[in-house]
């Protein structure tokens, strides 16, 4: 919902019981006002708290004993049976709002775990790592309280600066276990590997060796699609990026340029080899000084609006100018909130390096 359309939600208890009034004395005795009464504390017990609700109830009941008195007992068991009906459904009302907070009270904890569990999973960065500037943000979705498997991970290694973004598929623990399994074998890896191939291979071998483990990749959430780049720390110019299957990232220059990096060849998720195989091999481009390279998860590229629009971040970003990639990334998170109308329905993991000037 729109923050206008949440906005006039909450007015709407108040908006019945005045409508009721008004049509009561605009209308003759034998029309009753009765449904605009009942809906008031309907609508208010989810959107208020107990005490809210409460009064918004008791203002529906007073109104309808209000409404008659004012026209009358021309019928009696009518006006009975009305304002009966209005008492229950604002007792129900109460009821309503007492398990709705519940739940949320409910929901609110589990959020509390999940969130610890993501910050343990992907604590923050930090801000400069081998003479580059670094950001990092992973946005929960909207949808539900259930973790996922988005990730990331950059770290200073004896070969540069090395990192990676992923999804893994599914949701929940099963998610965040396949990306912490991700995650371990990628930290182990980038310090051991002198090629950024060679650490793709270890990230796929500890996915199959999981799915034998568990008897068979079907039982496992370990298909990741991944985005791995490297920037050599002699040549912070050059920059490596090998993609299997993910959303390609962005270079944003200082002039306000984007260019997409789209891998010259597709292939396939991690953790898919008995599918098809295939020798990986990583893209090479210029990294010029000054630039912003920005990685993501599809929770930015599948970000839908109201008219069922996907957020398209190379055209959202091109031609703008970002004081570091904290900056990127919290104008990046805004900008999707703002095309969806708030959170995203799937989680983002967002990365952004910058190489400085004179780096």
């Amino acid at each position: 919902m729109s923050p206008s359309g949440r906005r006039l939600a909450r007015w709407l208890p108040l908006i019945l019981i005045v409508g009721g009034v008004v049509f009561d004395v605009a209308t003759p005795a034998q029309y009753t006002a009765s449904p605009f009464f009942s809906a008031a504390p309907l609508v208010a017990a989810p959107l208020y708290s107990l005490r809210t609700t409460a009064a918004v109830a008791a203002a529906a009941v007073i109104g309808e004993l209000w409404s008659v008195v004012y026209h009358g007992t021309t019928d009696a068991h009518e006006s009975t049976t009305e304002a009966v009906t209005v008492l229950i459904v604002a007792v129900l009302a109460l009821g309503i709002n007492r398990a709705v907070r519940r739940n949320d009270a409910r929901l609110a904890s589990v959020r509390d775990v999940s969130e610890a569990a993501q910050r343990a999973v992907l604590p923050t960065p930090a801000d400069r790592i081998g003479g580059l500037a670094v950001a990092a943000r992973y946005v929960g979705a909207r949808a539900d309280a259930r973790i996922g498997g988005d990730l990331y991970a950059v770290q200073d290694t004896p070969h540069g600066v090395r990192m990676i973004v992923g999804d893994v598929r599914g949701k929940g623990l099963e998610a965040v276990e396949a990306a912490v399994i991700v995650i371990g074998a990628f930290r182990e890896a980038a310090e051991q590997e002198t090629s950024l191939e060679a650490v793709a291979g270890r990230l796929e071998r500890a996915l199959q060796r999981e799915g034998r483990r568990r008897d068979g990749l079907d039982e496992f959430e370990g298909f990741t699609t991944a985005v791995l780049a490297e920037i050599p720390s002699k040549e912070h110019s050059v920059l490596r990026v090998l993609n299997r299957g993910h959303p390609p990232p962005l270079l944003l220059t200082p002039d306000g340029g984007l260019r997409e990096l789209a891998p010259a060849t597709p292939a396939l998720p991690l953790g898919m080899s008995e599918v098809a195989g295939w020798p990986d091999r990583a893209d090479e481009t210029f990294f010029p000084a000054g630039s912003l390279l920005l990685l993501f998860t599809d929770g930015v590229t599948e970000a839908r609006n109201l008219a069922n629009r996907f957020y398209d971040p190379s055209s959202r970003l091109r031609g703008r100018h970002f004081n570091g990639p904290a900056d990127l990334l919290d104008l990046l998170a805004k900008d999707v909130a703002r095309h969806t109308g708030g959170a995203p329905a799937d989680d983002m993991a967002l990365l952004a390096v910058q190489r400085p000037l004179g780096v």
